[in-house]
């Protein structure tokens, strides 16, 4: 389904001009173009795009106002610095898809009023909904509600943005029966609460929607497990929808995790909020961390059991900030009492010399490159140790950007099972010269399963990004701002040389933990706070700053010392 965007155009007959503004026109600077333009006061984000020469080849989206995200509603009353943004980009792409999930819960709403709708999860390269009707959801239902859809759309309704007293709005969600909006915002502390209204349907989004329901155009609904996946445009190209990949092992290991959450009944944020409010936070602490050990057990186990097949090698990949470094030293000590050996290496110590390291399109060192390691050397130690031999281990600097030998010698003995860890290892082009008889694969991600409320789910990749950014904070001495910046490269590398491997793993294993981002909060946000408004990262960490806000904090001595939390936060009892 590839349709053309379509350009509406908002007159100004709703423009308030502010009494205390003395001027007619203010400077409005448009980063896209570069340029300068005089616009009326009051001018809305559209009217001044228009005025810009719409300087986009797609609809935009959203755009950034002295480096914090608007919607194209917004007006301006002073001068200011503004970045319009389309789906290209992944604020754009976010504004796109909220305004997708609001129409489509609305669709719901019309055609099954009593049901209720679930948006649980990314996969498969779109988003699984669940709609609760006391019926299997079938195919016809389905249509239905793609159509009524379609005439949303069809139809242009505003997405008209309200602000009201936070009392008044639990008032008014639960009228309509969203008890889990209702939970969250009074859970959250705020003195006022945003809401979005689309011809009577209200909904809760803690970011900007597009100005109507015509700008949303690209888009499908079709059936997937019980339930339906949400169908988004590509980003490369907006106009067609992402194809549909199956990621059956992820689903899986999503749908475990939301039973361990509803056995604790920890449907969605609020929940946690509550729970920690009223003294339990413990009790979820000492579950999670025990469900943890459980997964890692169970792998040791079954690496055991193929250890008599003939398998000699364990493969551990996932993406940045994944927890791969704790998860191996945790499998370890219980492939030790599974009577195994574990022998553990890093792929980063085969690093090529930086001088040696091939560079991306831009210029810059491509660390994320799979030929940013040295290939031949790498197999050529892991044959002499799967024949028996004895290696010298490198290390590498990544002080001088060198690989070093320190005269580690290595040889496994009788029981012993390579582990090796790194961003590649799942990538069949490394170990092309083992045979695969060797290999049990396993995927490391944080694949956070609690939502905020039923619309609202919590991104993945937000999760991994506040664990990087207080990592990189607190034991590598990059600030914030640095960290953001190399982000969109770091997930860029990752669609490129991880994800499309994530499901020939033997078996994945979920990082994430039910209560985490109640703990990360205290840590992300004083240094989120020191990105300046004039930085273009402003936008990332104002965006964090504010979603972090819904949690209820738990302080970090109130998890234990193994937990795979304390290779971000510190004070663990592994060394790194």
């Amino acid at each position: 389904m590839a349709l053309h965007f379509k350009m509406l155009t908002f007159t100004r007959k709703n423009t308030h001009i502010n009494p205390n503004s003395m001027a007619e026109t203010i400077t409005i600077y448009c980063k896209n173009s570069k340029q300068y333009k005089e616009v009326p006061v009051g001018s809305s984000l559209l009217e001044i795009y228009e005025a810009a020469g719409a300087p986009l080849q797609y609809t935009p989206m959203n755009a950034l106002v002295n480096n914090k995200t608007q919607g194209l509603t917004y007006r301006c009353w002073q001068p200011k610095d503004v970045e319009f943004l389309d789906c290209t980009s992944q604020s754009g792409l976010r504004a796109y898809v909220r305004s997708l999930c609001h129409i489509l819960a609305k669709a719901v709403n019309d055609i099954l009023p009593l049901a209720t709708m679930n948006l649980e999860h990314s996969v498969s390269k779109g988003y699984y909904c669940v709609i609760h009707n006391g019926k299997k959801l079938d195919r016809l239902t389905i249509d239905k509600i793609k159509k009524r859809m379609k005439e949303i759309v069809e139809e242009d309704i505003p997405f008209i943005h309200r602000n009201v007293r936070t009392e008044e709005a639990i008032v008014l969600f639960r009228e309509r029966g969203m008890e889990d909006k209702a939970r969250l915002i009074e859970s959250a502390g705020m003195a006022y609460t945003s809401y979005y209204d689309l011809d009577g349907y209200i909904n809760f989004f803690y970011g900007c929607l597009t100005p109507s329901t015509g700008f949303i155009n690209v888009f499908d609904i079709v059936p997937y497990y019980e339930g339906i996946l949400l169908r988004i445009p590509n980003k490369a190209n907006p106009l067609e929808v992402e194809p549909v990949i199956r990621q059956d092992k992820m689903f899986e290991v999503f749908k475990e995790h939301l039973a361990l959450q509803r056995t604790l009944e920890m449907d969605n944020v609020s929940d946690l909020n509550r729970a920690i409010q009223e003294g339990h936070t413990s009790k979820i602490i000492m579950v999670s961390e025990a469900m943890q050990e459980k997964q890692i057990a169970k792998i040791a186990g079954q690496i055991a059991d193929r250890y008599d097949e003939g398998v000699r090698i364990v493969l551990i990949s996932g993406p940045s900030s994944s927890g791969k470094t704790t998860f191996t030293k945790r499998l370890a000590i219980q492939l030790i009492t599974c009577l195994l050996h574990p022998v553990s290496i890093s792929l980063d110590d085969y690093f090529l010399n930086r001088a040696d390291t091939p560079r991306d399109e831009n210029g810059e060192f491509d660390f994320e490159s799979l030929y940013a390691l040295d290939l031949p050397c790498f197999n050529e130690d892991m044959g002499k140790l799967l024949e028996g031999k004895e290696i010298n281990l490198p290390t590498y600097s990544f002080t001088t950007g060198t690989r070093l030998y320190r005269d580690t010698k290595l040889r496994l003995r009788e029981k012993s099972i390579l582990m090796i860890e790194g961003i590649h290892a799942l990538n069949p082009e490394l170990t092309r010269h083992i045979d695969d008889a060797y290999k049990y694969k396993v995927y490391v991600s944080a694949l956070t399963s609690i939502s905020l409320d039923n619309h609202n789910w919590i991104p993945t990749t937000d999760n991994r990004l506040l664990r990087r950014i207080i990592r990189d904070y607190q034991f590598r001495g990059y600030s914030a701002k640095e960290t953001i910046s190399r982000w969109p490269s770091v997930r860029k590398g990752e669609d490129k040389w991880i994800f499309p491997y994530q499901e020939t793993a033997d078996v994945m294993f979920n990082s994430a933990l039910l209560y985490e981002l109640a703990v990360l909060r205290r840590y992300a946000e004083p240094i989120l706070r020191e990105v300046c408004e004039f930085d273009k990262e402003n936008a990332e960490a104002y965006r964090l700053m504010r979603f972090l806000r819904y949690f209820s904090t738990i302080p970090a001595e109130d998890f234990p010392s193994a937990s795979l939390l304390r290779e971000f936060l510190g004070g663990g009892k592994f060394r790194y």
